[in-house]
């Protein structure tokens, strides 16, 4: 589905110089790289401040803690999602409050929020999947509407816009995932949470550290989740170029919608942003056969995600008597085929050849 390799030949010397600079320096928890980084990536998205920590679950954490959302509170996501959106929330006490998604966009359908909203919904948190910004402008307007907080799911849209300003820097806060298969990737596990005020960022600095502004004096219970220097090193490098990796994703998008585009049900683009195609998910009622083409010639292909959250063994009893209609049928027929940068015409050509062959036979 990626190449990693690849990518990293391309930037091999100054990956290699990075790391090695650190490993020279010896400081390699919360040292000048990790400082730098958050510095470079806040310019990059237009954030007012960003600080960096151990993943992008702990991401979600960080933020659902910094915004006081615990035990008894509510938070309204979508289902159709990985399962560390949910699992976030439960982690500090929370309940998940799942709704229906878009079929087109696969997001979190505005129109659906304030139906779900209770006395006890305390939060609201859009997923951008797939790299599609979610639809910001009708959601904020419910949670203004309500006085919800926003917590952006930004794992997989590092890089696309909506209204105007990058995914992560329209709600309270926005959480990002550095996993080495995002569109701006770590060689490890690496997160990120941007927020708009001072007394926001020092709060998450605290959480992200044990709950200790100061060494050895803890305020508050917090998580062990700093970004490594040798992680933030790579991103640094890595931070330089991903505006050239995601216009080669859209490369890539662009011309399988032009093979396929009459046979599946494309990714949309709403045309009020940037889709970074993280991941290129078409539906299909030949889904298996597709599979069983593309796996036939090499090719790899996925799920994303063949289990809608409410239907997960971990939630099934808890919401057993939900029905989200879309998801279900969504993750029955998605599919999602290899997109990289470093994807050749050639090899889309290849891809789009197996898909049309399996769907047209």
């Amino acid at each position: 589905m990626v190449d990693l390799q690849h990518q990293y030949h391309q930037l091999k010397a100054d990956i290699d110089q990075a790391v090695l600079g650190v490993l020279e320096g010896t400081q390699f928890i919360l040292g000048p790289n990790v400082t730098s980084f958050e510095q470079e990536v806040a310019r990059h998205l237009g954030a007012s401040h960003a600080v960096s920590c151990a993943s992008g679950t702990d991401a979600l954490q960080l933020a659902l803690l910094a915004s006081g959302v615990g035990p008894g509170d509510e938070v309204i996501t979508t289902a159709f999602t990985f399962i560390a959106t949910a699992e976030a929330i439960c982690q500090v006490g929370a309940t998940p409050v799942f709704v229906d998604i878009d079929p087109r966009t696969f997001n979190m359908a505005p129109d659906l929020i304030e139906q779900a909203i209770t006395p006890a919904t305390r939060a609201v948190i859009p997923v951008h999947l797939f790299g599609q910004p979610a639809d910001m402008a009708a959601i904020s307007a419910v949670c203004a509407r309500h006085r919800l907080i926003v917590i952006e799911d930004c794992a997989q849209s590092f890089g696309a816009t909506t209204q105007g300003k990058m995914t992560g820097t329209i709600g309270s806060f926005g959480c990002f995932s550095f996993f080495p298969s995002k569109n701006l990737g770590c060689c490890g596990d690496g997160g990120l949470v941007t927020c708009a005020t001072a007394e926001a960022a020092e709060a998450l600095r605290a959480l992200r550290n044990h709950g200790s502004k100061t060494r050895y004096h803890h305020d508050q219970i917090g998580l062990n989740s700093r970004l490594d220097e040798l992680q933030a090193a790579i991103l640094r490098v890595k931070l330089a170029h991903v505006e050239r990796f995601n216009q080669e994703r859209r490369r890539v998008a662009k011309r399988y919608a032009a093979g396929l585009k009459d046979l599946v049900q494309l990714p949309f683009e709403d045309g009020k942003g940037l889709h970074v195609y993280h991941q290129y998910t078409l539906l299909s009622e030949h889904r298996d056969t597709i599979m069983t083409a593309l796996n036939n010639h090499q090719i790899a292909s996925a799920i994303y995600y063949p289990i809608p959250l409410h239907r997960q063994e971990v939630f099934r009893k808890q919401y057993s008597g939900q029905s989200l209609p879309v998801a279900e049928s969504v993750a029955a027929r998605c599919l999602s085929l290899p997109i990289y940068p470093e994807l050749t015409d050639q090899q889309v050509d290849r891809v789009v050849a197996v898909v049309r062959e399996a769907v047209t036979c």
